[in-house]
């Protein structure tokens, strides 16, 4: 009875949430554009499918994902895995909860939908100049590399702001420096991660493993995972442009070193 309660309750608050959107859609269908909607039925089955799906989705969150993050951290970090005493523990003996965060870092932003939709977009307008897989590994592997130093920094106890703020000196470095047409994308990049499976997971985690550090705030050290995640991606992804630039320059002036010259 519990579950099929917090069935109707998530139910009823998806529906709450859903509602304005309905309403701004409907209504400047009828109202600005004065235009009857064109399929009515069909649209109004996706409604009902977006409602049933997240509300199954956010039932999911607080049944599974969050406990499982949560288990995860306290299970990484018990003494007994790590092998030491509680009073012990250095920031080196936690190199299985960085290896974690990085590896959930990379597969769910692999498996994030915004990302999927950004990467085919992105290879469909370019005519194929941007692949789209490149982009989701260019991706993952920023989303890991940035969780694992979140992870560090809630060990350390290390101030947020400045690894924040020494990360987009990076960035506004590499903008001067990488190909202009991907600077747009790769900001954009940084945003997708921010989204319905990635979240979750990496909130679970942050608050989990600041909930079983000694000395740690689930409030001031368990958030700001997410910030790692949206940032470092944006490094990735630039650095991949740059990249991918250099190597064709070196292969275009490796090609005119063996061509012939004309007589």
């Amino acid at each position: 009875m519990k579950a099929l309660a917090d069935l109707f309750a998530a139910f009823g608050s998806t529906l709450v949430d859903i509602l304005p959107i309905v309403i701004i859609v409907f209504g400047f269908q009828w109202f600005a554009f004065r235009r009857p909607i064109a399929n009515p039925r069909r649209i109004l089955t996706g409604f009902i499918y977006v409602i049933v799906g997240m509300t199954l989705f956010l039932v999911g969150l607080e049944e599974a994902l969050f406990p499982v993050g949560r288990l995860m951290a306290q299970q990484l970090t018990a003494p007994d895995f790590l092998g030491i005493g509680h009073d012990d523990a250095q920031w080196s003996h936690y190199i299985w909860v960085y290896l974690f965060a990085a590896a959930i870092g990379f597969a769910t932003t692999i498996a994030e939908p915004a990302l999927i939709a950004v990467a085919y977009k992105a290879n469909q307008v370019s005519a194929g100049a941007v692949n789209a897989w490149a982009l989701r590994v260019a991706v993952g592997l920023g989303v890991g590399a940035g969780l694992a130093l979140g992870a560090l920094r809630i060990v350390t106890g290390t101030p947020l702001h400045l690894i924040i703020m020494v990360g987009y000196i990076v960035v506004i470095v590499q903008t001067f420096f990488a190909p202009r047409q991907i600077i747009a994308l790769a900001y954009d990049s940084g945003g997708v991660t921010t989204s319905t499976v990635t979240v979750p997971i990496v909130t679970a985690l942050g608050l989990g493993l600041a909930g079983t550090i000694s000395g740690r705030s689930q409030l001031l050290d368990g958030f700001g995972l997410i910030a790692f995640a949206s940032l470092f991606p944006i490094i990735t992804v630039l650095g991949y442009a740059q990249f991918a630039e250099w190597r064709l320059r070196k292969l275009k002036k490796r090609d005119d070193a063996e061509s012939p010259e004309p007589e």
